[in-house]
């Protein structure tokens, strides 16, 4: 992709990975899914995922899978509330960047 990604996207883009299951994700699967919208690395994205839950937007919790523990992330309310903030700034901001393609005027 020739865009770059902020943090603020990436965080707003993991939150609603997080979101989509009620009991939370582990971090490979979090990393799949962030990449069929964005090229991100596993590198780039586990201190995103360590700094939404240094901000309480994520709880953490190990669970037993093949006989070894897996790291799961949960959303949290706070993490709701922020994701529902990001949802609000980018239906803004993409209807904006889609006019200003599409030649249209801004108001």
């Amino acid at each position: 992709m020739v865009f770059n990604t902020g943090a603020a996207l990436l965080d707003a883009i993991v939150l609603a990975v997080v979101s989509k299951d009620e009991e939370g994700t582990y971090g490979y699967k979090i990393t799949q899914d962030v990449r069929k919208a964005i090229d991100v690395s596993e590198s780039t994205l586990y201190p995103v995922l360590r700094r939404l839950q240094k901000d309480d937007c994520l709880e953490v919790y190990d669970r037993e899978c093949a006989g070894r523990n897996r790291r799961y992330y949960k959303i949290t309310a706070a993490g709701e509330a922020q994701l529902s903030l990001y949802r609000s700034e980018w239906m803004d901001y993409s209807r904006k960047i889609t006019a200003m393609f599409a030649g249209e005027e801004l108001t």
